[in-house]
């Protein structure tokens, strides 16, 4: 019989079984958690990320609970109003886990409540009353209103476009390509750097031994890592999970649609939220209408529009990736994926068996008719217009073991993550994402596709820090050709300098600030820069040469004259201009976006002395080879901590900026012989 009411709260909040977890911190603070159970295993893993992170895990686990108003105030309350229904839907799921699951979760708000209550005075309105489905809440998707809505109002967010690119590289290489005949993965996520990534290791004797990054304030938030016998790495895909339609409402009856000519009641929510105000607490409400497929979004013109999601609801996120996390073969890792809870991400694997796997993975609908995508509404008259299911696991893109032994991905389309294995797109789901292969990719695929020898676990992490700039290899000798057939021109200094450029974004390099400058501004200004565009047909070699030379002139011209006033030269060095600012260290950094076709990606933002700052890029990267121990190498750029007064905040920054990694220590003997601290986690008595 399943726990309800009081019982349920009762199971929620207990601290059952277990004795607090050790902690052992290795160099730079990387936090080993031993822990007797997955009760243990959640407090320890809250407990560190409180130390380094506290105030973000407490304020995560408030926005879980739907209650950022009640401590912050009525500025904050608009994100509650679409989590508190989820919340209600975590606490009507929660005894549909399994028993180990909720175990990770009551220990994980456990470790919460200890840690507010030990530091009461800095967590001020703050109750420490967290259950584990306020954790579970965190992890359960939405459908994406504010997307349905722009396509009503067929508007998008404005301003200048941005300088973000979310999304990562991956590399998964079969013994056949490796010097020692094991199989290698490469995980390199890119996002900003406060985005939260978090790397630690946790230990159930028996059970559980995954290294990997998690995401600060969850329990298993996590994005990849390994065991003893596998691993995976993410990164961003496009899938589409959702489909607005437009229903017609009955006849006077805005409370109805209408399908298979038969009137289908539209259901009215209202939602309270509570809010602080220095008088005492204050109430604010709001109706929200839901059909049997989604919520409404809109009714207009005697129509009902209406956002299906697939996959909306699904709490059963943390249940895989602890199966991820304790699977011992493809296999079991196989089976967990199929559980389908994770909605979107392309997968990259290798195993201790030797295998390699990709999966562009998703809550892919399967639709009856084509996608409306992100600019239409589908008409739906009857039911059999709407879809009902998903693309089964098995028909979604996936590659294992190709025949030439290697697998990558870095955000473009599934169809190249084998070159010599292309996926046939007739083959496909309709609305799987359209063939692409950007320039970051094409620039992955050189550096591993055809090595002159086969591959160490150290050539992977040196390959990983290449400073080419690709789309500098495709387009500058167009440019310079053009430049110099045009004489007599104004700033000869600008050609010798590209001229003589290495064609790299080493901090040591001299040209590429003036050819970016170039770039931007000829980019800005053309329609189409390239005079050949990509091409399914060519994906390695387009695009290439420049669409409109006399444009390309004139940015040449702006940019030199720009760099020049900036900067004081023309051939200012790359890392005299980009660097890594964190707490007193002021760094040069090689590295640039990928749509310039560096590998090692970051971007940067404008500070007041004319110098740019990273904001993110390469945040944690891995390389691991699976041994019969697996060996690995790691760097967290940006550091374990955002406290400015803790030694971990901003200390692998010179490490990150000299393209170095740390050992990562796995083995118990070796965490031991690399401890820098111990202790229980938990509250000092």
């Amino acid at each position: 019989m399943g726990v309800t009411g009081p019982l349920l709260a009762i199971a929620a909040t207990l601290q059952v079984g277990s004795v607090k977890p050790e902690i052992i911190r290795t160099e730079h603070g990387v936090p080993h958690i031993y822990a007797a159970d997955h009760w243990a295993a959640g407090y320890g893993l809250a407990w560190v990320e409180l130390e380094d992170y506290g105030p973000r895990v407490v304020r995560a686990l408030i926005g879980g609970r739907g209650e950022m108003g009640l401590v912050y105030g009525r500025d904050s309350i608009e994100q509650d109003f679409g989590q508190r229904p989820i919340h209600a839907h975590a606490k009507t799921v929660w005894p549909r886990l399994e028993p180990a699951t909720r175990r990770m979760y009551q220990g994980f708000a456990a470790a919460v409540n200890d840690f507010v209550k030990s530091r009461a005075d800095q967590y001020p309105r703050v109750e420490p009353r967290f259950a584990g489905w306020d954790v579970l809440a965190r992890e359960i998707g939405s459908p994406n209103l504010r997307g349905a809505r722009r396509i009503l109002d067929r508007t998008r967010p404005s301003g200048a476009p941005s300088t973000r690119e979310p999304g990562s590289n991956a590399w998964a290489l079969a013994p056949s390509r490796t010097r020692s005949g094991r199989a290698i993965l490469l995980r390199n996520p890119h996002l900003d750097w406060d985005a939260g990534y978090y790397e630690a290791h946790v230990v159930i004797p028996g059970v559980l031994d995954f290294y990997g990054d998690f995401r600060i304030g969850g329990a298993f938030a996590v994005v990849g890592g390994f065991n003893r016998y596998l691993g995976w790495a993410t990164t961003n895909n496009a899938v589409d999970p959702d489909e607005l339609y437009a229903i017609p409402l009955a006849r006077q009856r805005p409370d109805q649609i209408v399908l298979d000519g038969r009137a289908i009641p539209l259901t009215r929510h209202t939602v309270t939220v509570p809010y602080w105000t220095p008088q005492g607490t204050s109430l604010e409400r709001r109706e929200v209408w839901r059909s049997p497929f989604g919520p409404v979004v809109d009714r207009r013109n005697g129509t009902a529009y209406i956002l299906k999601t697939a996959g909306e609801g699904e709490f059963r996120g943390g249940e895989q990736f602890l199966k991820m996390m304790e699977a011992r073969s493809l296999a079991q890792w196989q089976a967990a994926m199929k559980i389908r809870a994770r909605a979107t991400s392309n997968l990259t694997y290798a195993d201790r068996d030797g295998n390699v796997f990709y999966v562009w993975n998703g809550a892919l609908p399967a639709l009856p008719r084509p996608s409306g995508g992100d600019t239409v509404a589908i008409v739906a008259r009857r039911r059999r217009d709407i879809f009902s299911r998903m693309v089964p696991w098995d028909s979604l893109p996936m590659v294992l073991n190709p025949a030439t032994g290697y697998l990558h991905n870095e955000n473009d389309s599934p169809h190249w993550a084998n070159l010599e294995a292309p996926l046939d797109s007739a083959a496909l789901p309709p609305n799987v994402e359209r063939p692409s292969l950007g320039l970051r990719s094409q620039h992955g695929l050189d550096l591993i596709r055809f090595p002159a020898d086969t591959l160490s676990l150290e050539d992977v992490v040196l390959l990983k820090h290449s400073y080419r700039m690709l789309l500098a290899e495709r387009i500058l000798p167009a440019l310079l050709e053009i430049a110099t057939q045009r004489q007599p021109i104004p700033v000869p200094e600008a050609i010798k300098v590209l001229e003589a450029w290495d064609r790299s974004v080493a901090a040591t390099s001299r040209g590429g600030v003036l050819f970016e400058m170039w770039w931007r501004l000829y980019q800005r200004a053309v329609k189409s820069p390239f005079a050949t565009p990509w091409s399914p047909a060519e994906p390695m070699t387009t695009p290439h040469g420049l669409a409109d030379p006399d444009q390309a002139i004139v940015a040449l011209l702006q940019a030199a004259d720009s760099v020049q006033r900036r900067f004081g030269r023309l051939d200012v060095a790359w890392g005299d201009v980009h660097r890594i600012r964190i707490g007193n260290r002021d760094l040069p950094v090689g590295g640039c976006r990928g749509d310039l076709g560096c590998f090692r990606v970051l971007w940067f933002g404008d500070d007041p002395d004319g110098r740019r700052r990273v904001r993110g890029g390469d945040g944690w990267v891995l390389a691991v080879e699976f041994d019969s121990l697996p060996r690995a190498y790691s760097v967290l750029s940006y550091g374990q901590s955002d406290h400015p007064d803790s030694p971990f905040f901003g200390d692998q920054a010179e490490r990150f900026a000299a393209g170095d990694f740390k050992a990562v220590r796995f083995s118990r003997p070796d965490v031991e012989r690399g401890a820098i601290r111990r202790y229980r986690a938990g509250p000092t008595p």
